[in-house]
């Protein structure tokens, strides 16, 4: 019983350096990193990668269910914020920064590149929570007229390629863009009217 005990507890420290492993190497290299270069990082045989993980779909999906679980969180902890501004604003800027540093997260808003169940489930919270924001923020009155819970995806769409601009400090120029971009969210007095989002010229 006790040799059966660690070889679980092993191939569970196992697992967690896998994800660990993989979480650093996606975030540095992107969805083209293999599972060999994961078992590289975790000092680990690719064999014991494989046991675990079938294939790189499974271990980028294990992975990225965990950061959008994380992401979703953070919206849902900013639903409980008194200025509804303050809390779509800070949302953006915390799960903006999450992505800044995390290629393989910006490659995967950008193409949806992995699927998977739980990916599913957690965008839609993810979608849920913006929506809710969005909908408090109007109700308060500190939102531009015509701004929608629609914004939101091409906002962040337009910050990941500031982030991928090239450049000496490209990842943190992305800042200074979003603070643009809020202002143009808030709610002031005589703001030119939104067109619509299907209008042209």
């Amino acid at each position: 019983m006790a040799g059966t005990r660690r070889l679980r507890r092993d191939a569970e420290l196992n697992r967690q350096r896998i994800i660990q492993a993989g979480r650093e190497v996606f975030a540095a290299r992107g969805l083209q990193a293999t599972l060999n270069d994961v078992a590289h990082h975790a000092g680990l045989g690719v064999g014991t990668v494989y046991r675990r993980f079938p294939d790189k779909q499974a271990l980028a999906e294990a992975i990225f269910t965990e950061e959008l679980d994380e992401i979703a969180a953070m919206a849902q902890k900013a639903r409980a914020e008194g200025d509804a501004f303050t809390a779509l604003a800070g949302f953006l800027e915390g799960a903006l920064g999450r992505a800044a540093h995390n290629r393989g997260l910006r490659e995967l808003m950008r193409h949806g590149a992995v699927e998977g169940t739980g990916l599913a489930r957690a965008r839609r919270e993810i979608t849920s929570h913006c929506e809710a924001l969005v909908a408090r923020a109007r109700t308060q009155g500190v939102l531009r007229d015509g701004v929608t819970e629609a914004d939101i995806a091409p906002i962040a769409a337009m910050i990941d390629a500031i982030m991928a601009l090239p450049g000496e400090h490209p990842s943190e120029l992305w800042r200074r863009y979003l603070a643009i971009i809020l202002d143009g969210l808030r709610a002031q007095p005589r703001q030119t009217p939104l067109p619509g989002p299907g209008s042209v010229g």
